[in-house]
């Protein structure tokens, strides 16, 4: 379920990608817009895809101990707390996941994925987060739901490998990494013991307009740009707009294209949101530079009428 932070960046880092093609008109800047949505949503899949392959690994391990030519009493009598989790075996089961799985084609076969799981599951084998869950005697749902959510915070999220591989596999994946870590640790901490019907995350909010938000949000940016880049330059006296940072003209570009198209978006929401993103995708000073303009923005565009809220408190 992604949040609207990281869908208006999605429709920013479209934007970026709009400007530097000219090639590109509306209809394909909104296809490679909600391909790189749906681009996010792949890699939530194949991230809750990792538990069970790890779990495959173990059991793998397990067998191959038993077949030793003068196994010990712990290969013979292994510890299968980690591949019995009730966790995994939820996720393992979960029929939505499979459909997505299936349908999406997201999966871990292939020789260099599964050497990828293979490392993987050595280096999380010899961690201190594996070795202190198997060592201790609590055997009970929440202690596999603890253990689920740091075996993925410390040993799959941070694997190094994992990032190399991502990044190979998508141009996307990187940007949305942090994103799907945090959506794959609420739904695990979304799960309960006596559920029948655990579920995981959906695309988009159920009964929601975010389709609806980033498609409106990117052709409203485009078509209004001209004015945009007017206002701005009328804010800006001391600055040429070809000196201004490209990043930081878009995020100027989709608020003052927020603020007029969506009425149901409080101005304070809307005005927080971009200089929140402005701190990781532009320079170190445009929050502040974006906020004195905006906020200019914001003052003229309310004495022209051009700024209308539905609801109480929503012109703050």
């Amino acid at each position: 379920m992604l949040n609207r932070r990281h869908l208006r960046i999605k429709v920013l880092q479209t934007l970026y990608s709009f400007a530097q093609r000219e090639d590109m008109d509306y209809v394909k800047a909104k296809n490679e817009l909600l391909k790189a949505v749906e681009k996010m949503y792949d890699l939530y899949i194949a991230l809750l895809l990792i538990f069970p392959e790890l779990k495959n690994k173990g059991e793998h391990r397990i067998e191959e101990n038993k077949k030793k030519l003068l196994p010990k009493e712990e290969d013979l009598n292994p510890n299968r707390k980690f591949v019995d989790s009730a966790i995994i075996q939820i996720i393992e089961e979960q029929a939505e996941l499979r459909h997505q799985s299936e349908s999406r084609k997201v999966n871990w076969v292939g020789a260099e994925e599964q050497e990828l799981l293979r490392k993987m599951y050595n280096a999380l084998k010899d961690s201190e987060t594996y070795f202190e869950f198997m060592d201790n005697d609590v055997s009970s749902f929440e202690e596999d739901k603890t253990f689920a959510v740091q075996l993925f915070k410390h040993e799959i999220a941070n694997f190094p490998l994992l990032y190399d591989y991502l990044e190979e596999k998508s141009i996307y994946w990187l940007d949305d990494i942090d994103l799907t870590c945090s959506m794959v640790l609420k739904t695990i901490k979304g799960f309960k013991e006596d559920d029948e019907t655990p579920s995981i995350l959906p695309l988009y909010k159920p009964n929601d307009d975010e389709k609806e938000f980033i498609e409106v949000l990117l052709k409203e940016t485009i078509r209004m740009e001209s004015d945009n880049l007017k206002l701005i330059d009328s804010l800006t006296k001391n600055w040429e707009l070809d000196r201004i940072a490209k990043m930081d003209m878009l995020l100027m570009e989709m608020a003052i294209t927020e603020l007029q198209v969506f009425p149901n978006i409080p101005t304070k929401v809307t005005l927080n949101e971009y200089i929140e993103i402005s701190k990781f995708y532009s320079t170190p000073k445009s929050n502040v530079f974006i906020n004195g303009v905006l906020d200019k923005a914001i003052s003229k565009l309310k004495d022209e009428g051009k700024i209308k809220k539905i609801g109480r408190g929503l012109m703050d």
